[in-house]
């Protein structure tokens, strides 16, 4: 079943470690929406590295819905937009770096419609929520904290 013109609800829901623990990782019906508004954000962004490109830029989601069992599992918070198909984590090798990405995404935050950017040093975090602090909104993960913008180095 297809989220959006290049994002399927397979990929979306995908995960080797539910696989290896049993963890059924199907999308409830009451997220189909979340997850095509998740959807159409990471579409927006594909047009937009693409744009900047000047020629396709797949995106690659390395995470996206996380039921609450998967998101413990990974050690990851129960408050996670994931839980609510509301956050996707993604790579896009053809156009750099998840660095060069986050620093070109932060500065089309409102345009691009993203609530909240993380540069995760491996991937990208997107979410369509937007955090009640707005110095939430653009964040990098060091460690197990967080720091204020995109920063380079750990």
């Amino acid at each position: 079943m297809n989220l959006s013109t290049h994002f399927t609800l397979d990929e979306f829901t995908q995960s080797d470690t539910a696989k290896r623990l049993g963890i059924d990782n199907d999308l409830p019906i009451i997220y189909y929406p979340a997850a095509y508004n998740t959807a159409a954000m990471l579409e927006r962004i594909r047009a937009y590295l693409s744009e900047r490109n000047a020629a396709p830029v797949p995106i690659s989601i390395t995470s996206g819905y996380r039921c609450l069992a998967l998101n413990c599992a990974i050690g990851s918070a129960d408050t996670s937009d994931h839980i609510k198909a509301l956050a996707a984590d993604f790579k896009a090798p053809v156009f750099g770096t998840p660095y060069e990405v986050s620093k070109l995404l932060a500065d089309a935050m409102d345009f691009l419609q993203i609530g909240q950017l993380i540069y995760e040093h491996t991937w990208i975090h997107v979410s369509t929520r937007t955090p009640e602090k707005i110095l939430n909104r653009i964040l990098t993960v060091q460690g197990k904290d967080y720091v204020t913008g995109v920063v380079n180095g750990t």
